[in-house]
C-alpha cells in the first residue's frame, strides 16, 4: 500500500474523528433539550429523541476507524505494551487478518440485504412524529464496514512494514 493511500486513509479517519466530536456535542445538546422539554415543559418530541439515537449510532459506526487508528479499542495490554515493536506487529497483523477483517466482512455480508431492504422502501420511523430516515441510519452499518475496513488495511500495512523493518508509514 502506498504512503499516499495510507495518508489518505489516516486523514479520512482523523476527519471522521473530528466529525464525531461535533456529533457528540450535538447529541449532548439534543439530549439536554429532550430532558428540558420533558421535565421542564411537560412536552416531548419523538423526532428529537430519535435524533439522539441516530447521532449515537453515527458516533459508533463512523468513529470506529478513528478509534482503531489511535489504539483506543478495548484490549488487554498487560503483555502487549512491554513487547518489542516486531512482536506487537505480529499480534496486530494476525489479529487484523484472523479476527478484524473476517468480522468486518461478516458484518458487511449480513448488513447488505438489511440495508438494501430499508432503502427499497425508504424506511421511516414507526413512531408518529418520528424521523423518516431509518434507511440512512441503517446505512451507517455499511459506513462502519468501509471506514473500519480501510483503517484495518492501513494498520495491516503498518504491521507489515514493521516486520519488513521498513520505516514506519
Amino acid at each position: 500500500m502506498s504512503s499516499f493511500t495510507l495518508s489518505w486513509i489516516d486523514r479520512l479517519s482523523e476527519w471522521l474523528g473530528r466529525l464525531c466530536g461535533l456529533l457528540m456535542l450535538a447529541m449532548l445538546l439534543l439530549a439536554t433539550a429532550v430532558v428540558a422539554l420533558r421535565y421542564g415543559m411537560e412536552s416531548g418530541s419523538i423526532a428529537l429523541q430519535e435524533s439522539v439515537l441516530y447521532l449515537h449510532g453515527a458516533l459508533f459506526t463512523l468513529g470506529a476507524g478513528f478509534t482503531l487508528k489511535h489504539n483506543g479499542h478495548v484490549r488487554v495490554d498487560i503483555f502487549y505494551r512491554n513487547w518489542s515493536a516486531r512482536r506487537r506487529a505480529w499480534v496486530d497483523l494476525l489479529g487484523t487478518l484472523l479476527l478484524l477483517l473476517p468480522l468486518i466482512g461478516f458484518i458487511g455480508w449480513q448488513s447488505w440485504p438489511y440495508v438494501m431492504a430499508s432503502w427499497a422502501r425508504l424506511e421511516g420511523s414507526p413512531e408518529a412524529g418520528g424521523l423518516a430516515l431509518v434507511y440512512l441510519q441503517k446505512t451507517l452499518l455499511l459506513g462502519l464496514v468501509l471506514t473500519l475496513g480501510l483503517q484495518a488495511l492501513a494498520e495491516l500495512a503498518r504491521a507489515l512494514a514493521t516486520l519488513r523493518r521498513e520505516a514506519p508509514v
